[in-house]
């Protein structure tokens, strides 16, 4: 089982820039992806980005792409997604995920769950 914890959520004004983190715990089995998601009050959940065990491969919402970054320290268990140029739209919960495999998953198949951290967007 994986544990994930979320943490760098806050309040910034648009244009700003926020980084978030998650720390992966517990039993880990073999190779894992690793994403970030957001749920906006009264939408659905939805996909920000994606990214490899290796950290070689990445995938981004077109929300999002050329805003956000994703990126991962295999040694610390851990992911990051930096976010600049942020937007009043981009206000959401932020949800790390991990997927058991080695390359990039679909974008349905992530299994493990943060808790979420909240970002907030003033304008």
């Amino acid at each position: 089982q994986v544990q994930l914890v979320e943490s760098g959520g806050g309040l910034v004004q648009a244009g700003g820039s926020l980084r978030l983190s998650c720390a992966a715990s517990g039993r880990t089995f073999g190779s894992y992806a690793m994403g970030w998601f957001r749920q906006a009050p009264g939408k659905e959940r939805e996909f920000v980005s994606g990214i490899n065990w290796s950290g070689g491969s990445t995938d981004y919402a077109d929300s999002v792409k050329g805003r956000f970054t994703i990126s991962r320290d295999s040694a610390k268990n851990t992911v990051y997604l930096q976010m600049s140029s942020l937007k009043p739209e981009d206000t959401a919960v932020y949800y790390c995920a991990a997927a058991l495999s080695h390359y990039l998953p679909l974008r349905n198949k992530y299994a493990y769950w943060g808790q979420g951290t909240q970002v907030t967007v003033s304008s």
